[in-house]
């Protein structure tokens, strides 16, 4: 099996909360989700992986900036994408708590 491609990070906002959801592009040219509740899911192409991320709500962080960040309910100096040395550390820091807004 070859290794990624690219990866991309894609989040979610829910309340003061943050779901990341990894995308990673194949060398076959296939994609997968890995999701915040540790399923690795497998599409035809990055297209309909990302056509299925933007319809669960997530936005590409790479493509965000502080106004849009701030209209999610946080700052980009807030968050980083999750980093880990495996996939089963890495679903713990999937779902992020901001605290309370203050």
């Amino acid at each position: 099996m070859s290794g990624p491609r690219q990866v991309q990070w894609w989040l979610a906002t829910l309340g003061r909360n943050i779901v990341w959801a990894r995308l990673r592009v194949l060398e076959a040219g296939t994609a997968e989700v890995f999701d915040s509740d540790g399923n690795t899911l497998p599409y035809d192409s990055e297209d309909t992986a990302r056509a299925a991320l933007l319809d669960a709500e997530f936005v590409e962080f790479d493509g965000l900036d502080e106004e849009d960040a701030l209209a999610r309910g946080f700052s980009l100096a807030e968050i980083a994408p999750p980093q880990a040395g495996s996939d089963e550390a890495l679903r713990a820091l999937m779902f992020v708590n901001l605290g309370k807004a203050t």
